[in-house]
């Protein structure tokens, strides 16, 4: 069953794509596919109760979904192209349905294990990409294989361990990064108490109170992150910067960070 978070997080990503029809019916597949959700589900039973990481599962994933749709969203109202639109290749809504099923899918290869989880993600997703572009463009062989290759380089370039060249795996990769607030952390917090290599994480984590995604003011993209403690600083530092470093899209981003109360620091 899912939770409330998961379905409050369905009903947003839904109300973002109340004007794009085809994509709002790919995210009703998606979110009606009971081997997804039961993947994810077991993906983030082995990262948080087997490998004691953050949250990894269906409310991650969608989050990341949420994330990716408002700098997609954000870069097409700046009329910047995809790299589909650029190549001519697909249209922005094609774009879309890849960055949507990538983020969607990006952990699902946790449920094997953290080594190279991108790689298998990618793999575990594979038959579940092909029905969704079965049913949303059953005629169009092009569309399929074109936001299939999208959607499997987003998912397995999301690590920033290897190098990614489009717009929307760029994308996915800040996407991703963006989504460290404490509610990720609060289970393994609670759940695993005996300290261990890789704690900052978790601690890092549970110090980010809140991103926000918005239009900027130097850049298409403004990312804002706002921390109840110094220790949050590592979560952008060691994390989200480097992802954005390794992102085709980092030229449209800028990235501030502070303690509530205090200057932010820039970072980009």
């Amino acid at each position: 069953m899912k939770s409330v978070k998961e379905i409050a997080t369905e009903s947003k990503i839904q109300d973002k794509l109340k004007n794009n029809p085809l994509c709002l019916e790919l995210v009703k597949f998606l979110f009606a596919d009971e081997e997804l959700q039961e993947m994810q589900e077991y993906a983030n039973n082995v990262s948080i109760r087997r490998l004691g990481y953050n949250d990894h599962g269906p409310v991650h994933m969608r989050q990341v979904v949420t994330n990716a749709i408002k700098m997609l969203n954000i870069l097409h109202d700046c009329c910047i192209p995809t790299s589909l639109e650029q190549e001519e290749m697909g249209s922005f809504e094609d774009s879309m349905c890849g960055v949507i099923m990538a983020g969607m899918m990006h952990d699902l290869g946790m449920a094997i294990g953290r080594q190279e989880h991108e790689r298998m993600s990618a793999l575990l997703a594979q038959p579940i990409i092909d029905r969704a572009l079965k049913h949303i463009y059953p005629d169009n062989l092009h569309k399929r294989v074109i936001i299939k290759s999208i959607t499997t380089e987003a998912i397995v370039g999301h690590m920033s361990s290897r190098k990614i060249h489009s717009i929307e795996a760029g994308i996915i990769l800040i996407a991703d990064g963006c989504d460290m607030t404490k509610g990720r952390a609060r289970i393994p917090m609670a759940i695993n108490t005996t300290p261990k290599v890789g704690d900052i994480h978790k601690y890092s984590a549970n110090a980010i109170n809140k991103i926000s995604i918005q239009t900027g003011n130097r850049k298409p993209i403004k990312i804002d992150v706002e921390m109840s403690g110094d220790v949050g600083f590592f979560q952008i530092e060691e994390v989200l910067l480097e992802k954005i470093n390794a992102s085709p899209a980092k030229k449209y981003v800028e990235l501030y960070a502070g303690v509530t109360g205090q200057e932010r620091k820039c970072y980009l």
